[in-house]
């Protein structure tokens, strides 16, 4: 079959695509015979080899049916939105094979699936960003003042010579599906915000899209801004600075149209010196309790040694600074000698650690406790705590059922991990399951494929990933006795430890 060349009015024509998919498997054209071209796109333009048989995907009889699944087609949309010039073909092909076979929609790892999903991904973040990063400054527009009486009326604007301007730069065609967002987020605002492909704006009623702008279009900076970037500074903590994860979530490319961003590196050069001036000014800490901010001890002591276990376990006791902690009976802190070799750390306290207020007192604890003594290892050597210091639960009846804890109840006690592990310094830690390997390394680490092997802390302590036992007990009885074998085989590589049979502290067995 001679190849077709079908063009499409624009990046986000999907109803002129869809239409012409259903057209041309209406007349049995496979997809590998349709090149598909976009008009004012990169690479939209006609060329030399473009094929005789031209058509305009408007025009096409798009009347026939074709039957796919919703979960595809409105994932589809978003990805028809991507910038990579694939996408069109991979759409029609995958369009096509889930036609001829329902089942093709459940193959997930088919390579046209598995870019697919890579494409969804890029655009779903894309538009995620843009919902963050998105930055208005304020515009005086003293012809909209014309207007005034009437937005007034209808309730639309207070100030309707105002409007508030954004420039934006996507690497993928999402303005008109992230827009929305913002006439909901600020419905009764005069906005617009412009990119290089398209605009946008709200005039307190409906949007209207248009072309693309350039940066010099957009307005200079106003007053607005100067005041964000000082609570910007204000707010900056030079403690919690951890630059990969920064990026990651605020990528570079951002940067260049984000005021806060100037003030990242010079902020980034300060924080060493910044965070030392907060220990030696002594850094009081402050708890929440009863609504009200009480001041604390200082977690190092005032000649910079760090404070006693003691100390800590008082500090911690009027701790309120992590979600639901006003629900537990008590905050459960970690239970050894100071001169332990390693440290264990689990998820959180259970029921029993809660109301006896000492880690692993329930049936995991008791799983743990039993492996402990069969491997013959002193309590002296041993410092038993959890990285989430309350027990968090949901009530069912009066049953009270553990709760994973989340990423936030983890970084708010994370403090007294670390002071735990500054108060110790373990030759090395055994980090049970994955809310301690997170809290520990900092990242999302795989336990199951970690397991048993020793990955470093950025100190340089080693840290041995394991199971928690607790996922043991959640396992199918026909399970359990090999996960067991397993979880004793991981926890016989911190023997060395444990026993002093160490040459080198701090450095992993081979």
């Amino acid at each position: 079959m001679a190849a077709i060349t079908v063009r499409l009015d624009s990046v986000v024509d999907w109803p002129g695509f869809a239409r012409a998919v259903r057209a041309l498997r209406a007349e049995g054209v496979a997809p590998e015979c349709v090149r598909w071209r976009v008009d004012g796109d990169d690479g939209g333009t006609p060329d030399l080899f473009e094929a005789g048989d031209v058509r305009r995907a408007g025009a096409m009889s798009g009347d026939a049916a074709m039957s796919l699944p919703r979960t595809f087609v409105d994932a589809a949309r978003e990805v028809f939105l991507h910038a990579d010039p694939r996408r069109l073909p991979l759409i029609h092909r995958l369009a096509a094979r889930i036609a001829d076979d329902a089942r093709a929609w459940a193959d997930p790892l088919h390579e046209d699936r598995l870019q697919f999903e890579r494409l969804h991904r890029e655009v779903r973040r894309e538009i995620h960003k843009m919902h963050a990063f998105v930055r208005f400054t304020r515009v005086e527009v003293p012809e909209l003042a014309e207007d005034g009486e009437d937005a007034a009326r209808d309730g639309v604007a207070s100030a309707a010579s105002v409007r508030h301007v954004a420039w934006f730069e996507p690497v993928h065609h999402v303005l008109e599906a992230a827009a929305p967002f913002f006439a909901r987020r600020f419905a009764t605002m005069r906005w617009a915000i412009l990119t290089p492909r398209a605009s946008v704006e709200w005039d307190g009623r409906a949007l209207s899209f248009g072309p693309g702008a350039r940066q010099e279009d957009a307005p200079a900076a106003d007053a607005g801004e100067a005041l964000w970037l000082a609570y910007y500074r204000s707010i900056f903590n030079p403690a919690r600075v951890k630059v990969a994860m920064m990026k990651k979530e605020m990528p570079v490319r951002f940067w260049k149209n984000l005021p806060e961003a100037a003030t990242v590196p010079e902020l980034l050069a300060q924080a060493p010196r910044r965070e030392q001036r907060m220990v030696d000014d002594g850094g009081v800490a402050r708890t929440r309790r009863r609504g009200q901010l009480e001041a604390t001890e200082t977690t190092t002591a005032p000649t910079g040694v760090p404070m006693s276990l003691d100390g800590l376990a008082r500090q911690a006791a009027r701790c309120r600074d992590c979600p639901g902690a006003d629900s537990a009976t008590q905050t459960v802190f970690g239970e050894g000698e100071l001169g332990a070799r390693v440290m264990l750390v689990g998820e959180q306290p259970g029921d029993q650690e809660d109301l006896r207020g000492k880690p692993f007192q329930g049936p995991a604890g008791q799983l743990l406790r039993g492996a402990i003594a069969e491997r013959g290892w002193p309590s002296s050597a041993l410092y038993l705590t959890n990285a989430v210091k309350h027990f968090h639960h949901e009530l069912r009846g009066k049953r009270r059922i553990h709760k994973t804890p989340g990423q936030r109840e983890a970084m708010a006690c994370l403090h007294w991990l670390e002071a735990e592990i500054e108060a110790l310094r373990p030759r090395a830690i055994v980090a049970l399951g994955a809310t301690a390997v997170r809290s520990l390394l900092g990242s999302d680490v795989a336990v199951t494929a970690n397991e048993g092997r020793w990955l470093p802390r950025p100190d340089g302590t080693p840290v041995l990933v394991c199971l928690h036992p607790a996922a043991i007990l959640r396992a199918e009885p026909s399970r359990q006795a090999s996960m067991r074998q397993r979880w004793m085989a991981s926890l016989a590589q911190a023997d060395r430890y444990v026993m002093e049979r160490v040459d080198e502290p701090g450095v992993a067995p081979a």
